[in-house]
Parts: C-alpha cells; sequence; structure tokens
C-alpha cells in the first residue's frame, strides 16, 4: 500500500494472525500490536475454559484495538484481530475509519491442526466452530483482501502484501 493504513488481520483462530502479523508490519515498515493483548482478564480466562465470548465480552476488546488504530491514523500500523463479524469491523472502522482488513482464510482442517500444534495459547481448538459459525466474510464495500493460509509464512506474507498494494491503487484509482 502506498499511504500509511493501519492493516487488521483477521480470521478465525489458527489462521496464523499473530505469525503474519508481525511480518506483514516489518515488511511495511510499521509497528505491530497483537490484538490478543488488548483482551481484558476475564475475555482471556473464559476462552481458556473453553468458552466462546459473546458481543459484550468483545465490544471493550475491539474498543481498546481501535483506539490504538486510531492511534496509528496518517502513520500506519498492523493490528491482528479475528474481526469475525461485519459489525465488529465496522465497530473498528468507527474508530479508524481508513483501517484495511487482510482476512486470512483456509482450510478448516488445516486450521485445527494448526490450532492443535501450536503451545501455550489460551484458544483451545474446541472453539474452531463457535469462529466458523460466527465468521461473515469481507463483504465487497469494505476496504480489504483476503489471503489464502497455505504455504510458508514468508509466502503468505508476500501474497498480502501484492494484495494489499493492489487495493491501494485500486483506492487511488476510486474503483471499488
Amino acid at each position: 500500500m502506498n499511504s500509511p493504513h493501519v492493516v487488521v488481520v483477521m480470521g478465525v483462530a489458527g489462521t496464523g494472525k499473530t505469525t503474519i502479523g508481525p511480518l506483514l508490519a516489518d515488511r511495511l515498515g510499521v509497528p505491530y500490536a497483537e490484538g490478543d493483548d488488548f483482551h481484558p482478564p476475564a475475555n482471556i480466562a473464559k476462552m481458556s475454559a473453553g468458552t466462546p465470548l459473546d458481543d459484550t465480552d468483545r465490544w471493550p476488546w475491539l474498543d481498546a484495538i481501535g483506539q490504538w488504530a486510531h492511534s496509528r491514523a496518517g502513520l500506519g500500523g498492523v493490528v491482528s484481530s479475528s474481526a469475525l463479524k461485519r459489525s465488529y469491523r465496522d465497530r473498528l472502522r468507527a474508530a479508524a475509519p481508513d483501517a484495511v482488513f487482510l482476512h486470512l482464510t483456509g482450510d478448516r482442517e488445516l486450521i485445527e491442526s494448526r490450532m492443535r500444534e501450536r503451545k501455550g495459547h489460551f484458544m483451545p481448538a474446541a472453539l474452531l466452530d463457535s469462529q466458523y459459525a460466527a465468521l461473515q466474510p469481507l463483504q465487497e464495500d469494505e476496504a480489504g483482501v483476503s489471503v489464502d493460509v497455505t504455504g510458508t509464512p514468508e509466502d503468505i506474507t508476500e501474497r498480502a502484501a501484492a494484495a494489499l498494494r493492489r487495493l491501494g491503487s485500486k483506492q487511488k484509482e476510486g474503483t471499488p
């Protein structure tokens, strides 16, 4: 992307937001913020116990991410957030209108296997079904791109950066 937008790396748990986000931030030369760090302790305890968050749990978390994104307006940044529902992305855009979304997508079996392999993360693979049930993919009127998560983290980051560059070019031209 040519202008310093905040990129929200989104997707269900296990798609690699925490891996791709820092790589993309490095590639773009902007800071990275880990979305999980914005969760209040009660949210982490709830997810660790295998209980999905509800919207009431998510609003303060999304507001904190939105505040960070707003603080980076015009400077750029990358932040991870599942941002599964349109209403969540709308809330983030209300705080940071120029934010763009990078939706990491992939085969459910691949995502689940990655979740089972990771160590020390509070989100159990048992909650993956609830993530997919809540997921509302990006819509045509939302600034963002989708990138498949097959391949190495470097391959995924390269595809993401290229897709974001194309999006930036379209936005400059004023095309959807």
